[in-house]
């Protein structure tokens, strides 16, 4: 039995990858500037712990990963790469990126947060790039960054834990809240009620 052939146009990694390359040579790509044309999806995955997978397999050269993570495009819900001239669906399990550290500088109102995410991704917490928290079903919370273009990391939980650490109470929309200041935003964590 033979296997069948895929055909001659539809979307593959490596031509994504490639055209991704071209486009990407002079910086950061302007995603946010391309509208191709919908090209179909492709078999990769965004794992909650932010491991990239590629028909069914992780994806082990990072650099393909940052590549691939440089032209990510969040539209209506959906996940997609994107280059000049096609735009591929991907699925993403929870958030695409994952913050892996955080460089805390300053105190109090005064303080600010840089999250570097497993991407390469440095970002620092403010009101265009607000922390939120949300909190699962069986009472744990998940905590997010945002990092750029309507894409978020998850913060892992090493890095919460410190940044718990360093939560001060303040209020917020009516009620005192336990949660971090950043370059003069007060992100809320928990409601002082709950502790």
């Amino acid at each position: 039995m033979t296997k069948p052939q895929k055909p001659v146009n539809s979307p593959s990694a490596d031509g994504i990858a490639q055209a991704a390359s071209k486009a990407t040579k002079k910086g950061p790509p302007p995603v946010h500037l391309w509208n191709p044309p919908f090209c179909g999806d492709l078999d990769m995955e965004i794992r909650r712990d932010g491991t990239w997978f590629y028909l069914g397999t992780p994806i082990g050269r990072e650099a393909l990963v940052r590549l691939f993570a440089s032209i990510l495009k969040l539209e209506d819900g959906k996940y997609f790469l994107v280059t000049p001239v096609e735009k591929v669906g991907i699925r993403v399990e929870d958030a695409p990126f994952v913050a892996v550290d955080c460089e805390i500088v300053g105190s109090g109102s005064d303080q600010r947060l840089t999250f570097v995410t497993n991407v390469g991704d440095r970002v620092t917490a403010d009101a265009k790039n607000p922390i939120r928290v949300v909190r699962a079903e069986d009472g744990e919370p998940a905590p997010y960054v945002h990092v750029r273009r309507g894409l978020e990391a998850l913060i892992d939980r090493k890095t919460f834990y410190r940044l718990v650490d360093i939560a001060r109470p303040a209020a917020h929309d009516g009620e005192d809240w336990l949660g971090l200041w950043s370059c003069g935003s007060f992100f809320p964590i928990i409601p002082m009620a709950e502790l």
